[in-house]
């Protein structure tokens, strides 16, 4: 009997013949040794058949084709009486993957991660990609920082030939940046250079930022900061020439030196427009240059002015136009003079727009926000305009906008839309027990219901103070134009014997509808009616005010109430606003069919003007009045207060203006509040959004009418801290408070909490 046997990858390095016998003719085909591999498989794979004449040339290819499978670790050849004997030894299959000792990862996500090495159960072992799987496992976290991280693999054979294998993970601590070295600055500082890059040494807040981690993404991006920073700068011939990056023996400490030429400072010599003018004129381009001759050289004003001229350009539907500053430079004077090339190309309208990263949100709650239109020429204002619609749902934690000219075509583009979903549900819970017994209270709110964009909201309190019961409801697109529609009703009952308010009971049920009607992209009206019955319980330590006013109305009134409204926002963002103003005027006043004849007039402002790239001013102003007409007085119930978190902090809710005999508030038929803040983003979190501390100044007053004694307590100041933080639980106000001119009768509150969780 004559044979070859070869093993492992051997039959991979032969180039010479491998078959020892004589050549014959194969007059069958057998396979041995295989249990989960069918036959059929091994003679689909094989070079050669029945009839076919076995040779060196041939056997070769055999092995060849049989061991590039990657089913088999040993392959045997032989010939018996003219027959083709194939006897192969089967690798193992993997029975169980186990990975024990990971804590920062969720041990399924690295078990996916192995599966897209090729590692997973049920698929066959091989060392190489075994040696994969333990690379991968260590880049995970080494993207983490953990450069100390042991990965040890372990294989256990079983029964039926398959293995186990088991992954024992020493995730070890998270290097950190202990020193960044900045080499051949001249300029600037040191510590100049570093605060305009995100990597740092560890600091108070570095635990949550991770900025002291080091990662090569991280670092390549800090080094374009350098880089503009110093080309705004004048900076011309800026240079990173090297960086280093080295990690202490035990793995813990990484340090990073940036070797870097500065060279001169330029300024600009001369601006000049080249191009065709048969859209922009060059005398309308060079307006919409900022930068002039004389000024220093900067990156940024260049782009900035390419885009404003791009974007006039775009207006027309030039959506490809070329706009590129072309220099001249003078080393010797350290000047450049730019040559702004304008070329518009062809107009363009846009094709399809691609909608993506909506999983729960419908297609048309975000398309019927769109002002570009498919088919429609492309307009630059009307893309920014719809990026900003979207964002103002506030269904989405990141908008992002694109567009993309479409192949084979000079006219057409794609405008592409992704966005990432957020939970737009909040539900809110409370229980509590004290002087006046158990109470419970909570909401549910859904902004964006069943991914339709209608609003729906529930309300319970059980409380002794406010016992509330309501439902809300809200559709944005009542009709295909924008008229909005929603509905309220609601059931209150109110006992301010343990609060700051003058003393009473009510107990009001209400229902009411209500439209809202677009007449700009900014600006809109809202109109609703409503009915209202309420009944009034006084108790012995009720104001004589009160007390005269159900003797002359009675205890129960019923009123239909009437409102109009106008809105008008323009701030560039729903949450994260840093310019643009929102306006609010509101009436409401009861109709003559109603028990009694009263309006309330109210209007708002807010006004947000960014101070620099991480200060924002915020300016808010809230002005409201409130009378009887037709020889009636206005109901106390819907008297104006003014205290606490939305008006002046630092004073207990509703505890300004007008006193009883009690020290408590009676309210007031005007109001006035003012707030300034600036906002600014949490120390060491500067590039993250969701939350932003605040210093404020608050300012307000209640008054009362003549015969109100007194008919104020004057203007009350407050100064204090504040943070938002759009958490992952949900919702985070805090506010502290400092009131600047008490008075002994006030009532103080310093400290504010609230959270929500989202869902």
């Amino acid at each position: 009997m004559d044979f070859i046997r070869l093993a492992g990858v051997l039959p991979l390095l032969f180039a010479a013949s491998v078959w020892a016998a004589e050549p014959f003719v194969i007059k069958d085909i057998r396979v041995e040794g295989i249990q989960r591999t069918e036959a059929g498989t091994v003679f689909s794979y094989l070079p050669v058949k029945v009839g076919d004449t076995m040779n060196d040339e041939r056997a070769t290819a055999s092995l060849h084709a049989l061991f590039s499978t990657g089913f088999f670790k040993d392959v045997e050849l032989k010939a018996e009486q003219g027959v083709l004997v194939i006897a192969v030894k089967e690798r193992p299959t993997i029975a169980s993957v186990e990975i024990n000792g990971v804590k920062d990862f969720p041990k399924d996500q690295l078990a996916d991660n192995l599966k897209m090495v090729g590692l997973g159960q049920g698929r066959i072992l091989d060392k190489s990609v075994l040696d994969k799987a333990v690379q991968e496992l260590k880049r995970q976290y080494v993207a983490r920082g953990k450069y100390a991280v042991e990965v040890k693999s372990t294989v256990t054979d079983m029964e039926r030939n398959r293995v186990g294998v088991t992954f024992d993970v020493e995730e070890g601590s998270a290097s950190k940046i202990r020193r960044i070295n900045i080499v051949g600055n001249q300029a600037y500082s040191e510590k100049e250079l570093l605060d305009n890059i995100k990597l740092t040494t560890p600091g108070f807040f570095s635990w949550y930022s991770k900025n002291d981690q080091y990662s090569k993404q991280k670092l390549s991006a800090d080094l374009e900061s350098l880089r503009t920073f110093y080309m705004n700068s004048g900076f011309m011939d800026f240079a990173i020439d090297s960086t280093q990056v080295s990690i202490s023996p035990d793995k813990q400490d990484i340090y990073i030196t940036i070797n870097l030429t500065e060279g001169g400072k330029y300024s600009i010599s001369d601006i000049k427009v080249a191009g065709p003018q048969t859209v922009i004129t060059h005398d309308e381009a060079r307006k919409l240059i900022s930068i002039k001759p004389g000024d220093q050289l900067s990156r940024d004003a260049l782009t900035e002015s390419s885009n404003k001229i791009s974007e006039r350009l775009g207006e027309d539907g030039y959506a490809f136009a070329n706009v590129n500053p072309v220099p001249e430079v003078d080393k010797e004077k350290h000047q450049v003079a730019f040559t702004f090339l304008v070329d518009p190309l062809q107009r363009a309208y846009v094709r399809n727009i691609n909608i993506t990263g909506n999983d729960k949100t419908r297609d048309e709650v975000i398309r019927r926000e769109f002002r570009q239109m498919e088919s429609g020429w492309f307009a630059t204002s009307k893309i920014k305009k719809s990026k900003q619609r979207v964002e103002r749902l506030d269904f989405f934690e990141e908008v992002n906008l694109d567009t993309s000219p479409v192949q084979g075509t000079g006219d057409q583009l794609d405008v592409n839309l992704s966005v990432k979903e957020k939970s737009t549900g909040n539900f809110q819970i409370g229980a509590g027990y004290g002087s006046d017994g158990f109470n419970l209270s909570g909401s549910v709110t859904q902004a964006n219901l069943f991914g339709t964009g209608n609003y729906l909201s529930t309300q319970l309190n059980t409380s002794k103070v406010n016992q509330i019961y309501s439902v809300s409801y809200t559709n944005p697109y009542y009709t295909d134009d924008g008229i909005s529609r929603g509905f309220d009703a609601y059931k209150r009952k109110t006992n301010t014997t343990s609060t700051y308010i003058s003393q009473y009971y009510s107990d009001t049920l209400g229902f009411g509808v209500r439209y809202g009607v677009p007449t700009s992209d900014d600006e809109s009206f809202q109109y609703g009616v409503s009915a209202e019955k309420t009944t009034i319980t006084l108790i012995d330590t009720s104001p004589q005010r009160y007390i005269d006013y159900v003797n002359v109305f009675g205890a129960t009134t019923s009123n239909l109430l009437g409102s109009v409204g106008w809105t008008r926002d323009t701030r560039d963002s729903a949450i994260y606003a840093t310019a643009g103003m929102t306006q609010r005027a509101y009436i409401e006043a009861s109709l003559p069919v109603s028990d009694q004849r009263f309006y309330k007039l109210s209007y708002s402002q807010q006004w947000f003007h960014a101070l620099s790239r991480s200060l924002t001013l915020k300016l808010n102003g809230d002005l409201g009045v409130a009378y009887g007409y037709s020889g009636m007085q206005l109901p106390f119930l819907k008297s104006l207060f003014a205290g606490g978190t939305g008006s002046v902090r630092g004073y207990d809710y509703s505890s300004l203006g007008p006193r009883d005999s009690s020290n408590n508030a009676l309210g007031g038929n005007r109001r006035v509040v003012g707030n300034a803040e600036v906002l600014f983003p949490f120390p060491g979190m500067e590039k993250e959004k969701s939350v932003r501390w605040s210093v404020f100044l608050d300012g307000g007053a209640v008054y009362g009418d003549g015969n109100q004694v007194p008919a104020s307590m004057g203007m009350r100041y407050s100064t204090g801290l504040g943070v938002t933080w759009f958490s992952p639980a949900g919702p985070i106000q805090i506010s502290w408070s400092k009131p600047l001119n008490n008075q002994p009768q006030d009532k103080l509150r310093n400290f504010d909490f609230s959270m929500g969780t989202m869902f």
